[in-house]
């Protein structure tokens, strides 16, 4: 039985689909495919059920799958062994994080553990699903730390880490009947046509419940995924915004959001039902030593 054998066969059972399985670990479907029919092979039992709409792990592969697991942890802590015992800690970080971060300097963060540790292959994806995508992905299996910034409700099944909090702030076009305020609430905003991120990203996520809360669901009439393109929909009055005080709204004036406990979290987050691996647990003792710091800044 070899490693890559279990690594396709968990990929499998975790995403229940020899496509994206296939697409997970930079391979061919056929291949895939070949060497789960090997592993049953060698096995002798059949460990997944598959027709032609659906993929389901078997009786057996539902036992097998925490086996592999164990198995694959175990050669990995064997690999990281050798590695801190010989030229140095090898292996991999994949990490995820959002389209607007504001002034965190992740790249120094990110820099400084390269330097650190060189023989590390370092992979940082930007999502484009925003932090839903990114917690589904840790969970999956498919990144091993990622920068989040969802409701603590949202973070089941991760271990996560606050690095701080940014106030909503509103923004609006010119000339706007509340322009002259000095804040707002939600309430003020019920009727607005809003540009917003799609769906999936934290403070997006956060805001939609806010409204609903108060009964007023809103519309969202432009969705864009970078939060500097947001002011200029705004000023070619397709909508209002409320968007998170980020230091990232150049050139137009924002209105402080009036809402007690509304506020949009951001979470350092590994996959829960484990521990981390050796190279995410270096990258966290560097956070948590200080000498980065991922804390929001506040406005003055």
């Amino acid at each position: 039985m070899e490693t890559r054998q279990l690594e396709c066969f968990v990929a499998v059972a975790e995403e229940l689909s020899f496509t994206r399985a296939a697409r997970r670990l930079y391979a061919v479907q056929s291949t895939v495919s070949a060497t789960i029919q090997a592993l049953e092979g060698e096995l002798g039992v059949k460990l997944f059920d598959r027709s032609t709409r659906r993929v389901a792990l078997s009786p057996a592969g539902t036992v097998f799958l925490p086996e592999a697991k164990a198995a694959l942890e175990a050669v990995d802590r064997a690999r990281e062994v050798v590695a801190d015992a010989s030229a140095g800690l090898r292996g991999s970080l994949r990490f995820g994080t959002l389209t607007s971060v504001g002034d965190l300097d992740l790249p120094e963060l990110l820099g400084a553990f390269h330097r650190r540790y060189p023989l590390v292959e370092l992979h940082v994806t930007v999502s484009i699903t925003g932090s839903t995508g990114l917690a589904e992905d840790l969970r999956q299996g498919r990144l091993d730390v990622a920068l989040l910034g969802l409701p603590e409700s949202d973070l089941a099944g991760l271990d996560t880490k606050p690095v701080g909090s940014a106030p909503f702030v509103v923004v609006l076009p010119d000339g706007h009947r509340l322009r002259d305020r000095r804040s707002l609430t939600l309430a003020d905003l019920a009727g607005e046509s809003f540009v917003d991120n799609p769906r999936g990203f934290g403070n997006r996520v956060a805001l939609d419940r806010a409204f609903e809360r108060i009964g007023a669901p809103r519309r969202v009439v432009v969705e864009v995924a970078d939060l500097r393109a947001v002011p200029a929909y705004v000023a070619a009055g397709l909508g209002v915004a409320v968007v998170p005080d980020l230091r990232l709204l150049a050139g137009v004036r924002t209105i402080p959001l009036d809402e007690p406990g509304l506020s949009w979290p951001l979470t350092i987050a590994t996959r829960g039902e484990r521990p981390p691996g050796r190279t995410a647990r270096l990258l966290l003792d560097l956070i948590d030593g200080g000498e980065f710091s991922l804390v929001i800044p506040v406005r003055s």
